[in-house]
């Protein structure tokens, strides 16, 4: 899942931005696709950049109990060699995955992992991977070592946005 929208305060760090409204909208929107798609995560891996932390706090609070969560600095400007040797690490226990990051690592990793797609969500992806996508991958394996380029079906492509409050 890519972090929703940003806003780019004068005179912040990169690592320090916070949510735009639009980010503030869309990240609950987020939480609830996943919980109505049934993706909840056995584990999440969050950049510890503000507006990833802010999007997995507000998307999180679609359930009851959210999934346990760790904050991966290494996530933040991770390309896809990083982000792939991360998601390597995750311990077999873990059956389902969702990493919260940024552009263009998390884009990249969606296309190089993904071998084919339902319907048109590769071509999607590769069209654009908006603020807020969560992309959805299937794979089979005996751990996440084994997780290499192609292997994965991209089995949808969610783009959630939220509403404005009236």
């Amino acid at each position: 899942m890519r972090h929703a929208k940003s806003a780019w305060p004068v005179g912040v760090d990169d690592h320090d931005r916070p949510l735009g409204p639009r980010g503030l909208r869309d990240a609950p929107a987020a939480g609830r696709a996943l919980a109505e798609a049934d993706c909840l995560p056995d584990l999440v891996l969050c950049s510890t950049a503000e507006r990833a932390r802010r999007t997995w706090e507000l998307a999180s609070a679609a359930w009851d109990t959210p999934p346990p969560v760790r904050p991966e600095p290494k996530l933040y400007g991770a390309d896809v060699r990083e982000l792939l040797a991360l998601v390597h690490e995750v311990p077999p226990a873990v059956g389902t995955l969702l990493l919260v990051g940024h552009n263009p690592g998390l884009e990249e990793l969606v296309l190089e992992l993904a071998g084919d797609s339902l319907d048109d969500a590769l071509d999607d992806v590769r069209t654009k991977f908006p603020t807020s996508a969560i992309a959805v991958l299937a794979w089979h394996g005996d751990g996440w070592p084994d997780l290499a380029p192609g292997t994965a079906l991209l089995t949808s492509l969610i783009v959630p946005r939220g509403r404005t409050p009236r």
